[in-house]
């Protein structure tokens, strides 16, 4: 990865960008120039009216910004050292797999630790890293039952009540996005409630919740599945669980690690039949083992072994991934066989659509940011530009954006 001083230096405010494929709303688009202007996308068009700077991308796919909802961390950096150094680590590892903002994500951890961690993503959202953008915070962690606990210590598990969802609230200074909860906890649907009136959304995991307890608990207001099929009770003839009440439902949406050890090919088939791509969110749930080496890492307050790639507890449990977004919109085409744009909105528009920010972030349009990720053919991510800043360059561009 390029660090910030070695950047394209001559960027103008004003440029167009002539990629090989741009993949917007209406469909895949060839050979068309996309003007930015002071940071926005003003102008999609077949030829360069502007007397402008274009920068010539013919081996490139242009592709919106990639979202990541939940990620706890890379690079040896985790959101739970509540460091801005760490958050400063993710953002720029993020940056350079396509990442134009993300979730910090927390996990179960003791509750001063937990607090201190909210309270940096909130600095993070004030005050933004030079990489991905802090779009919030997302508590994965707490309020879960053991019996699908996966890689959360439950000793640390608190009551799901008012109190604790507004020193969360308190501690993040509106950058609270996502909780997710075991909807068989007590005062689960207050709690659902009492979220959706602040705006924040509530997301079902780590539960072994039934059918009926999970349709309480979206009729009550809760978005949807975490991490589906993983942390949740699945499918059973005689009882759908928790896994096939969202699936069912048809505005739940549900997240899915793409990294093909989670769920197998014909899950992800599957899940996309029930969902299609408007209500899947690819995420990457990554921790603090992505781009490293295999080892032993710490997840919360649990080790953690990494081998080829796959993290687990120590009792075998799937421990988040090593996973990032370009490589599950890949795998998505490539397992699930899923159409190339619907595979790459469910990292971009969807999750926009999500939080609210569709409006200027998740596709490509005119009047909306431009926060865009340049590909190659296998997807490697070549450019990251958030803003028009280009904030990660592969070494084969820098000639074209520094001739």
């Amino acid at each position: 990865m390029l660090s910030i001083n070695k950047l394209p230096q001559k960027i103008p405010p004003r440029y167009y960008l002539h990629p090989k494929q741009t993949f917007t709303p209406e469909g895949i688009k060839a050979d068309i120039y996309i003007l930015i202007d002071a940071g926005k996308m003003t102008e999609l068009t077949d030829t360069a009216t502007e007397n402008v700077a274009i920068f010539e991308l013919g081996q490139c796919r242009l592709l919106p910004g990639l979202i990541d909802l939940h990620i706890h961390g890379r690079e040896g950096c985790d959101i739970m050292d509540a460091k801005r150094s760490s958050i400063e680590t993710i953002s720029a590892s993020l940056a350079s797999h396509g990442v134009i903002g993300f979730l910090g994500t927390t996990v179960t951890s003791t509750w001063d630790i937990t607090l201190a961690a909210f309270t940096a993503i909130g600095e993070a959202y004030r005050n933004q890293p030079a990489g991905a953008l802090v779009l919030g915070a997302y508590n994965e962690g707490l309020f879960f039952t053991e019996d699908h606990k996966g890689a959360h210590d439950e000793k640390y598990f608190l009551p799901l009540d008012r109190k604790n969802i507004d020193a969360i609230i308190d501690a993040t200074q509106g950058a609270l996005k996502v909780v997710a909860l075991a909807p068989e906890l007590p005062g689960s649907e207050d709690i659902i409630h009492y979220l959706t009136s602040k705006n924040i959304k509530a997301m079902l995991g780590h539960t072994n919740a039934n059918y009926q307890q999970t349709c309480d608990a979206l009729h009550a207001g809760a978005c949807g599945g975490v991490h589906v099929f993983n942390g949740l009770k699945g499918i059973h003839h005689r009882d759908p669980g928790c896994a096939g009440a969202v699936l069912l439902d048809k505005e739940a949406y549900v997240e899915v690690i793409a990294d093909g050890v989670h769920l197998h090919p014909a899950i992800l088939d599957l899940i996309y039949r029930l969902k299609g791509h408007e209500k899947m969110s690819l995420i990457s749930d990554c921790i603090v083992a992505g781009g490293l080496n295999d080892g032993t890492y710490q997840l919360g307050m649990l080790d953690v072994d990494v081998k080829n790639g796959v993290a687990r507890t120590k009792s075998g449990s799937l421990a988040g991934s090593t996973l990032t977004l370009e490589v599950a919109i890949k795998n998505l085409i490539e397992l699930a066989n899923i159409a190339p744009l619907e595979a790459v909105h469910m990292a971009s528009l969807v999750p926009a659509q999500f939080l609210g920010l569709d409006d200027s972030l998740g596709s490509i349009s005119v009047g909306k940011r431009a926060c865009l990720t340049l590909v190659d053919d296998n997807y490697q991510v070549m450019a990251t530009i958030i803003d028009g800043k280009i904030v990660f360059c592969d070494e084969q561009l820098q000639p074209v954006f520094n001739p």
